[in-house]
């Protein structure tokens, strides 16, 4: 219900009063794509309707990171911005609950009393149709609704969202896309343009040398994404934003490296450096390949430049949190 500063809150035990008998929303939501904006939505209906707080309760970190720590899962969206994300289709905060062997074992019993009765008072729940609670997912969407109406609050379970093929929507899909640098299929079940959030580090200064200055940022050590060349849009920790041509990778003209992430912002100038930025992911013009020498690497870079130019001149938003994330609109400018 509120446009302000999510809050981001440690644990259900941090819950303020004010936000108790709230409607709240329970998901990993790695990624808020569009069926987790079916769930997250459909909260949001139920609290401006009954006039209460919209909270949502995720799990950090991933639990299937925590069952399985030598593979963990390559997160979409970390917690910094999938709290952006939530803040965006209007939570007023999110709870990022510790997600440990010991509160897996909770049971069923104990997660409704201890977590959504005593902890939240919520008044009603939202979850996705696949929703399991408690030790060895005891719990179930029926089961969830048994105790809803034993102990006074409401459930609402939302169907799987399919895609315009029939397919549902899934973070793994969204993973194997990005893998793959398909970030236009992405954004098409994410809703919005996929996006990254780092700091602005220093860095050899190569592409200075060659007349294309970049902002260099170390992705989060999970992220998946297909190396290669990217039309991107760049935002400050101010909101002003730019459009760039990005690289990811390791720069195998130069030193095979570490990969990182290099923004370069069309008519632009300034220091980033220690910055806080996002940068939102259009589409991709080509794979990462070694060139023999500079000269040949700027002129492709040229190249890219002018591409991805032409890319970004013809966007639009896909939604309306497309156009909060990866355009300077607000929801209401965005859906108008």
């Amino acid at each position: 219900m509120s446009a302000g500063p999510i809050r981001r809150l440690a644990s259900v035990s941090a819950l303020p009063v004010e936000l108790r008998g709230a409607v709240v929303a329970i998901g990993n939501f790695d990624g808020v794509h569009r069926g987790h904006q079916a769930v997250l939505e459909r909260a949001d209906e139920i609290a401006r309707r009954e006039g209460r707080p919209l909270v949502c309760l995720t799990f950090e970190p991933h639990p299937r990171t925590v069952f399985r720590p030598q593979d963990p899962v390559p997160r979409l969206t970390p917690a910094p911005m999938k709290a952006r994300l939530l803040a965006a289709l209007g939570f007023e905060a999110v709870i990022e609950q510790p997600f440990s062997r010991d509160f897996a074992g909770l049971s069923a019993d104990s997660f409704l009393g201890d977590i959504l009765v005593g902890g939240l008072g919520l008044t009603h729940v939202v979850v996705g149709f696949d929703f399991h609670y408690g030790a060895r997912r005891a719990g179930t969407p029926a089961l969830l609704r048994e105790a809803g109406a034993r102990l006074g609050f409401g459930v609402t379970c939302v169907e799987a969202f399919t895609d315009e093929g029939g397919e549902t929507v899934s973070s793994s899909r969204i993973r194997a896309h990005l893998s793959a640098g398909e970030v236009a299929e992405a954004a098409g079940l994410l809703g919005y343009r996929w996006t990254v959030e780092a700091e602005v580090t220093g860095g050899q200064r190569l592409g200075r040398t060659l007349g294309y200055p970049t902002a260099n940022m170390r992705l989060h050590e999970e992220a998946t994404l297909g190396h290669g060349i990217y039309a991107v849009r760049f935002r400050r920790a101010d909101g002003r934003l730019h459009d760039g041509v990005a690289s990811y990778g390791r720069r195998p003209t130069f030193d095979n490296g570490a990969p990182l992430f290099e923004t370069h912002l069309f008519d632009f100038s300034g220091d980033l450096y220690g910055e806080t930025a996002e940068v939102s992911l259009f589409g991709f013009l080509r794979p990462e390949e070694k060139f023999d020498g500079a000269e040949a690497l700027v002129r492709q870079m040229d190249r890219d430049a002018e591409a991805a130019r032409a890319l970004l001149a013809a966007v639009r938003p896909l939604s309306a949190l497309d156009g909060t994330i990866a355009f300077a609109l607000g929801r209401d400018a965005a859906t108008s």
